[in-house]
């Protein structure tokens, strides 16, 4: 079975190009500079079929950036100043790029690669590129092609609240520089934020709370209700609209919803799920609480599979993030029915519940076509058979080499936001933990096929806090280590 290349990472800033010295990020494969310039003024884009959509979206950005104008067209037989044509047998997201004196032509074996080359080309555009009569662009010939299946971000909206217009923001300049993944952590223990319509108090109770927390000044934040609480949620419909806008940009959005721990949000809504019976508060800080789904009470894992069937028909991916992370058994140990679980499916000690947990959810999960990841955690008390895992806190290797998928996302690495902490993250960090990600992919033995970076947004509202902290070290680093094959990568 082919691994899957799994890399998060963060979002970007704009980059643009002078004729005299190309310039994108990230780094493509191959960029070969020929004689001459070619000059783009009102014209044609020629497209067909499943070409016809990158097509559009280039036509509609060029508008925007130059004031220039595109028809579409499907034939050859009159002037040509763009041609997007799928052909070739490259892996899939690859394309290749040519402009000369007469034209622009963008080659890929699939819709993806063709809107990939068009957002290198749209990052050719000199600055001031606005309401001119024609655009000056150098000849040259680029061929590209990722190194990683999967490139992207994970935005924490459970801890502070985006709404759907930022997270479309995110969503454009994450296909601006080539990343194809957005992780939604959309459940933790200080927010819901998906509708589920079995469970109206998930969002009516647990979207919702008093305080901004983390230490922010709640001047600074926007996201209250009329009450003047700190939340939100996104209804199914906003969810339907985010998910088709990421499709559109040829990007995948994989949920989080977290279980067995991490669910104060849920059992403060419906703590009947819970080992004690309540009360819970999501008014809290960062860290590690003892809001933990009962394992031994069958009306748990109902609540999780109703809560999930919902997750599936609104999210097409294959996988679902199910947390899995920093799971307290103190309440399990002390609960009679958890305790009468273990005994009498055989168990040892918690941690086998809690492998207990995570492989019966997968069975259910497995069986609606879809695969579970979960964090570091997981693997505790035995892996479930077809689990993937987030690494964050060790148990790669041994993961890998029991021919499991793994993404790696060691905290002192990856971790953007540890930033607000004060513990900055330099440039060479993530060079050396993307260079530990191929090494397990070479080694025939291990299948670990990248390196990932988590962005967990539990420091930084509004949403200018995110661009501060990410966009200077995903242009320099790692949107360049993931897709150019480090070419371009300067060690600090």
């Amino acid at each position: 079975m082919n691994r899957i290349v799994i890399l998060l990472l963060s979002l970007s800033c704009s980059a643009a190009l002078a004729v005299n010295e190309p310039s994108i990020i990230p780094l493509p494969h191959t960029l070969e500079r020929r004689p001459g310039v070619y000059s783009l003024v009102n014209g044609r884009i020629v497209a067909a079929g499943l070409a016809a959509e990158p097509a559009r979206f280039l036509s509609e950005e060029l508008r925007a950036r130059t004031g220039l104008e595109f028809t579409l067209a499907s034939a050859t037989d009159l002037p040509v100043a763009i041609m997007l044509e799928l052909r070739g047998e490259q892996p899939l997201e690859s394309y290749s790029l040519f402009i000369n004196s007469n034209s622009i032509i963008i080659h890929a074996p699939d819709p993806a690669g063709l809107f990939y080359g068009a957002q290198t080309l749209l990052q050719l555009l000199p600055r001031a590129a606005k309401d001119t009569k024609s655009v000056r662009l150098p000849c040259l010939r680029i061929a590209d092609q990722p190194r990683f299946e999967w490139r992207g971000l994970e935005l924490d909206v459970a801890r502070h609240f985006f709404n759907k217009q930022e997270v479309k923001q995110l969503l454009d300049e994450m296909a601006l520089y080539k990343l194809n993944t957005f992780h939604w952590h959309l459940v933790d223990d200080q927010g819901w934020r998906i509708e589920i319509k079995q469970y109206p108090k998930l969002t009516e109770l647990g979207a919702w709370r008093h305080n901004v927390g983390f230490g922010l000044d709640p001047k600074k934040a926007t996201a209250f209700g009329p009450d003047g609480r700190y939340g939100g949620f996104y209804t199914q419909d906003d969810i339907r609209e985010v998910v088709s806008y990421a499709q559109s940009r040829h990007i995948t959005v994989v949920p989080e919803i977290e279980m067995p721990g991490h669910s104060c949000a849920a059992l403060m809504a419906y703590p009947q799920f819970s080992c004690t019976g309540g009360p819970f508060t999501n008014d809290l800080p960062g860290g590690v609480f003892d809001g933990v789904l009962c394992a031994g009470n069958d009306a748990s894992f109902k609540f999780m599979e109703d809560v999930l069937s919902e997750v599936f028909q609104l999210f097409p991916g294959k996988f679902v993030h199910i947390g899995g992370d920093e799971v307290l058994t103190n309440n399990w140990k002390a609960c009679a029915k958890c305790q009468a679980r273990m005994k009498r499916e055989g168990l040892k000690h918690e941690m086998e519940l809690e492998s207990y947990f995570i492989r019966r959810i997968e069975k259910f999960v497995n069986a609606h076509d879809r695969r579970i990841i979960g964090w570091s955690e997981i693997r505790e008390g035995g892996l479930a058979q077809n689990a993937a895992i987030m690494d964050w806190a060790g148990g790669a290797i041994e993961a890998a080499s029991s021919g499991h998928d793994v993404v790696m996302s060691p905290l002192k690495d990856c971790y953007f936001d540890h930033y607000q902490f004060g513990a900055r993250t330099p440039f060479n960090r993530w060079v050396s933990a993307d260079r530990a990600g191929l090494r397990l992919r070479a080694d025939p033995g291990q299948t670990c096929p990248g390196v990932p970076c988590a962005d967990f947004r539990s420091t930084s509202q509004p949403l200018d806090g995110v661009h501060t902290i990410v966009q200077p070290r995903t242009i320099h680093g790692i949107s360049t280590a993931m897709r150019s094959g480090g070419s371009g990568l300067v060690p600090a």
